[in-house]
């Protein structure tokens, strides 16, 4: 994931508890951040109460924190290029932008209107995807139409459909209902505007106590008109940094007293989700562990995640239901009710599944 905005590195240390830098002027952070964020779950908090494991190993968030975007960086404005790349790296983005005014606090802008920062970053990336996509066509259409290779005169028309979108419609890769070729196509090349974007919204501790801010209206009708679907999430940056510094039992108090949360626990199953990855749990006194993923794996492809001989060498997947194994306190009494499962290779893992897999180990070539 990608966090864009300027001094979002501030956000990044509190996320990740690590040091990036985050002084108070542009570009501060010209090389990225890069962390991996355990993903809060109670589940696996509950597994690993209940066994007592010797190692615990949560699903991982990694998490790349870059400098903000300004307006001209994908011609190479305020080290765009460098940015924008890293930004080509990352599976999804953290829009991060600012919503609340702070005299000390400079913004690259010279004002604080989130709308229009947000609008800044979009069309950049856009425009950076029009410009990725020219010498791609070109080279379709020296090899499908001028060089007659018919198999990739497909790709040559679905190319110039995207091109259309992106130049003429002047909208993102994700915004359009593509059909499974033209996927395919999108696949091989990953243009930024097809990337998952979710909206995080730094306010004022004040503000996000109190749910008021003038421009989470604004934001929320801008995304829900440019990028239906999209999640905006409100945070306070200076809140989360404050509690930070304390112990447990005084940022329970503190929060108490304020009635009102942590939105970290939010922001990082939001920005996990919006991947399309999921995990499945392994769990005993040596081990809990989270698998991460793909949603809609098989069962053997999930195997295969723990070790290839797994996959190579399925026989089933012995499955309970997370929730099953909480109402009924145990494993033996999981089978006693009838809710453990035996599946077989066509099995799509759900979410949160436990699972305990069978194999044959595949026979090592015989040495000649």
């Amino acid at each position: 994931m990608v966090s864009l905005i300027y001094r979002k590195s501030t956000f990044f240390n509190v996320l990740t508890k690590s040091q990036a830098a985050a002084e108070n002027f542009p570009f501060c952070t010209i090389d990225p951040n890069e962390s991996r964020v355990p993903v809060p779950d109670e589940r696996f908090d509950f597994l690993c109460d209940y066994h007592k494991p010797a190692s615990k190993i949560p699903a991982f968030l990694n998490v790349v924190d870059i400098a903000g975007l300004v307006k001209g960086a994908h011609a190479g404005q305020g080290l765009g290029n460098a940015f924008l790349s890293n930004i080509n790296a990352c599976d999804g983005i953290f829009h991060l932008t600012r919503a609340f005014e702070d005299d000390d606090i400079t913004h690259i802008e010279g004002s604080v209107n989130p709308v229009r920062d947000i609008e800044i970053i979009h069309e950049e990336l856009r425009l950076k995807d029009e410009e990725l996509i020219i010498p791609i066509i070109d080279k379709l259409e020296k090899v499908a139409v001028r060089g007659g290779d018919k198999k990739l005169k497909p790709e040559y028309d679905i190319m110039l459909k995207i091109k259309s979108w992106i130049q003429d419609e002047k909208k993102a890769v994700r915004f359009n209902e593509w059909n499974d070729k033209e996927i395919e196509v999108l696949n091989k090349h990953l243009f930024l505007t097809s990337k998952p974007m979710m909206y995080l919204v730094n306010l004022s501790e004040k503000d996000y106590i109190r749910k008021k801010n003038k421009w989470l209206i604004k934001i929320k009708e801008w995304v829900d008109s440019h990028d239906p679907g999209a999640l905006v999430i409100p945070f306070s940056g200076a809140l989360e940094l404050k509690l930070q510094d304390m112990s447990d039992e005084e940022k329970q108090k503190y929060l108490e007293e304020k009635k009102t949360h942590s939105a970290l626990p939010k922001i990082i199953k939001a920005g996990f989700a919006a991947l399309q990855l999921e995990y499945f749990f392994t769990a005993g006194p040596d081990e809990v562990r989270a698998w991460t993923i793909r949603k809609g794996a098989k069962a053997p492809q999930a195997a295969g995640k723990i070790h290839t001989d797994f996959e190579r060498g399925f026989i089933m997947a012995e499955v309970m239901k997370f929730e099953d194994f909480k109402e009924e306190g145990s494993e033996a009494s999981v089978k006693a009710s009838g809710k453990y499962r035996q599946q077989g290779r066509n099995y799509i893992v759900e979410d949160g599944d436990v699972i305990f897999f069978k194999f044959n180990t595949p026979q090592q070539p015989k040495k000649k």
